[in-house]
């Protein structure tokens, strides 16, 4: 879940988007449209909604992995930062 009030908009901004997306793939597929244009349409979906998994699960992890004190404390702060920062490039590049 995005913590931010930010977050919360842009989310809600994405989903609502994705609705029109789903709204117009509903209206092709009534009116019979090329077959080709439905997949596009459902590529589209699919990379909309891997767009918001990406961003929910970045924000989910960065919340859950934020720097502890305990971290700090013993130098190793910017290394579990450095990880982190890995993991999401990694799972931005896994969900394209």
């Amino acid at each position: 879940m995005p913590y931010s009030t930010q977050e919360k908009k842009q989310a809600l901004v994405r989903v609502r988007r994705i609705g029109g997306q789903l709204d117009a793939l509903a209206q092709a597929l009534e009116q019979e449209a090329d077959c080709g244009a439905v997949l596009q349409q459902i590529a589209a979906i699919r990379g909309a909604v891997n767009g918001l998994m990406g961003e929910v699960l970045e924000s989910h992890l960065r919340a859950s992995f934020a720097l502890r004190p305990a971290a700090a404390a013993r130098g190793a702060a910017a290394a579990e930062a450095a990880a982190l920062e890995q993991t999401i490039a990694l799972l931005r590049t896994y969900l394209k």
